[in-house]
């Protein structure tokens, strides 16, 4: 119990930033164009900056067990067939919406949640292992949902759509700042001063700045209607999919910190992009837009419970 207290407190303050965020943009009157600028200063320079720079130093970074990957992005695949059963056998929906339902239960919102969660929870000695989620992440689950979707609309798959995929992870500016950062690293040579100390600045503003960016983006929700399918998405992302990633993780005798750490980003509340996602077949739109705002509220919750439960 007192390992569950410790870290609900320490998650507290996180989650008071996204419901601060949140209020702001409910209550204040404040203009949609705020949050959407903050956004974008948070994917295009603050979390790129604390990546970057991390993966810079990288010789002095702790070594990571690459088969956190096989523990993360197999409990996905599983989860994933899951929730296509679960919207099929429950809830009657088509193929496109099952897609849409079961990637609501594996796709987290690990850039403006699970990153500043990990990094003020764990330490610095996890991100490591969250930088190497990151790097998959969206492409193996956009992969994934589009290949579900177009065989269920056209009975295959495009490649082309793949591509495009691909192409748009790449240019992803979190995934060039890990990428490029890496790189630096491998060589040895230090930032300079000049450049390192910036990044230093602007990279601790990442976090808390992610936080109420995701409040912000979060005031656009409400919980309205479709409210059993809302909770069944976040039911399966917030409690199947941490346990299916820990029992994979145990299976494997990932080491404590791995462990943790996928633990962690499989716990956080359902990402943005699956409302896009939803937005752009046209089904489930307020389904998922719903399940946002849920479960990023019970993940203030379950997430403690998580981490606890890992040790």
């Amino acid at each position: 119990m007192s390992t569950l207290f410790h870290h609900l407190i320490l998650a507290a303050p996180l989650f008071v930033l996204v419901f601060a965020g949140y209020a702001l943009m409910r209550f204040t009157g404040w203009p949609h164009s705020f949050a959407e600028a903050l956004n974008r200063f948070v994917f295009v320079v603050a979390l790129p900056a604390l990546l970057f720079r991390l993966m810079s130093d990288l010789s002095k970074l702790p070594p990571v067990d690459a088969r956190l990957l096989i523990a993360f992005f197999g409990s996905c695949l599983l989860v994933f067939v899951f929730g296509r059963l679960v919207a099929w056998k429950v809830f009657r929906l088509d193929g496109t919406a099952q897609s849409i339902f079961a990637l609501g239960g594996i796709f987290s919102n690990n850039a403006l949640l699970g990153l500043p969660l990990a990094k003020l929870t764990l330490g610095e000695a996890a991100l490591p292992s969250v930088a190497l989620v990151l790097v998959f992440n969206s492409l193996f689950l956009w992969t994934l949902v589009t290949i579900s979707v177009q065989w269920a609309q056209h009975g295959h798959f495009s490649v082309a759509g793949i591509a495009r995929t691909v192409k748009s992870v790449l240019t992803n500016p979190i995934i060039v700042a890990i990428l490029s950062g890496t790189a630096v690293g491998l060589t040895g040579i230090a930032l300079p001063h000049v450049i390192d100390r910036p990044l230093e600045l602007i990279g601790s503003a990442g976090a808390p700045l992610a936080l109420i960016a995701l409040g912000m983006g979060l005031s656009e929700y409400g919980l309205r209607h479709e409210w059993r399918i809302s909770a069944s998405i976040s039911a399966i992302k917030l409690v199947v999919q941490p346990l299916v990633v820990w029992l994979l993780a145990r299976l494997l005798g990932l080491p404590k910190m791995e462990t943790q750490a996928v633990v962690l980003l499989a716990s956080i509340a359902v990402g943005a992009n699956v409302y896009l996602m939803s937005r752009h077949f046209r089904t489930l739109e307020g389904a998922v837009g719903n399940s946002l705002l849920l479960s990023t509220a019970l993940a203030s919750l379950t997430t403690p419970v998580m981490l606890t439960l890992t040790g």
